[in-house]
């Protein structure tokens, strides 16, 4: 029903996957394989692309007005996929995810303050605290059997009087780590304790594979509804990352009325027509869609995490249980970073996103978006045996 093998020519279209990879690697081979960002290489849904066409159909593209429609259909999905009661006034629309964190962080704390980070983490979390004059507090992850974990008494050695804020990544990015109800009941107690603002950042909470289940912050810790952000997209979930559509949904009436005046107050009440429609009919129309995605995304991880540990061995891919990046240590394989890169980059002329990029923890990993058709992920395994060849060989 859906031919996520048909691979889509991407080059040459303001594909900033394929577009801007010469640019930012250095990589200029004309076969290079785009790996990084987290862009899917698979068209969206049919639903999405005939709400589209009858919006071009009409000819007429003003502003867009009344969001209710949109607010209704993310709530009814949350409802289906996530068992979480939303209501609608609670949602206020953002020009993308990374844009309505750095409106968050402007409502709620000042200039100096500090935002807890949990590292290695989305990289987009550091740019846009260091970029709005706030400081990142790194309370570093640990592993444990095989995925993440917070050491939240760490981190409460690190607090100050400036600390403000928590960034979560919940599913986490780059690890792929599905957080427990209790681990994130234990965080949620943490704030309230230490009066912080909870930032839960779920932009992959759709992108989970069998054996593991999201829960949401609204639902594990409803007592803290009051010092929580939820931030929430369907452009990850059905790839429609162009749009720049987000939502924050927040509960309190308060916290609510400060981050609207921080949209108000940069010009962002007025939304992206073509991205609220997309949006809207990728939650409404969607679902079967991701339903048939999310087994394919899981034989491309089982594929792509087989491959790489067998070309170079000592490699290890954290076991995901949401997200399409793939996140793996390339420690145990006795090859330098600087290495691994170039073989990579240079030998299998592909751009995967570096490690440390994401903060401290990151030096020795790479992170690889294995959403992608499988022909072109059968190349690009290929591609990183015959790089990694001198290191089966023992060299």
């Amino acid at each position: 029903m859906f031919d996520f093998d048909r691979v889509i020519e991407r080059r040459g279209t303001h594909a900033s996957k394929w577009d801007n990879m010469a640019r930012l690697s250095g990589i200029t081979a004309p076969d290079a394989i785009a790996m990084w960002v987290a862009d899917m290489d698979f068209a969206a849904p049919p639903g999405v692309t005939e709400a589209l066409s009858a919006e071009v159909g009409r000819g007429t593209h003003g502003y867009y007005a009344d969001t209710g429609s949109w607010a209704a259909a993310l709530a009814d999905w949350m409802a289906r996929r996530h068992g979480v009661k939303v209501d609608p006034a609670t949602v206020s629309p953002t020009p993308g995810i990374v844009a309505g964190l750095g409106l968050i962080l402007q409502a709620v704390s000042a200039p100096g303050d500090e935002v807890v980070v949990f590292p290695p983490a989305y990289h987009a979390f550091r740019k846009i605290i260091v970029a709005n004059g706030r400081r990142i507090l790194d309370a570093q992850l640990v592993e444990q059997q095989g995925r993440y974990a917070m050491d939240l008494d760490a981190l409460r050695d690190l607090l100050t009087p400036k600390t403000k804020v928590v960034f979560f990544c919940s599913p986490h990015n780059p690890g792929g780590t599905v957080w427990s109800a209790a681990e994130i009941r234990a965080l949620a107690a943490f704030c309230a304790e230490h009066d912080l603002i909870l930032v839960s950042d779920e932009i992959h909470c759709d992108l989970v594979f069998d054996g593991a289940k999201h829960t949401p912050t609204l639902s594990a810790a409803p007592e803290i509804a009051d010092r929580l952000i939820t931030c929430v997209a369907a452009t990850k979930t059905f790839n429609l990352a162009g749009a720049h559509v987000g939502a924050c949904i927040v509960t309190n009436p308060d916290l609510k009325r400060r981050l609207d005046a921080r949209i108000a107050a940069s010009g962002l009440g007025s939304y992206n027509l073509f991205g609220m429609v997309a949006t809207e009919a990728a939650w409404r129309t969607g679902e079967a869609w991701l339903d048939a995605l999310l087994p394919y995304l899981k034989k491309n991880r089982d594929l792509f995490d087989a491959r790489i540990e067998a070309a170079a061995p000592g490699a290890r891919s954290m076991r995901l249980d949401a997200t399409y990046l793939a996140w793996v240590n390339f420690a145990g394989t006795g090859v330098s970073a600087k290495d691994v890169a170039s073989r990579v980059a240079d030998g299998a002329r592909i751009y995967a996103s570096p490690g440390p990029q994401f903060g401290p923890g990151g030096d020795t990993w790479l992170r690889f978006n294995f959403a992608t058709p499988r022909p072109l992920l059968e190349e690009a395994l290929g591609r990183l045996e015959e790089a990694f060849a001198g290191v089966r060989g023992g060299k």
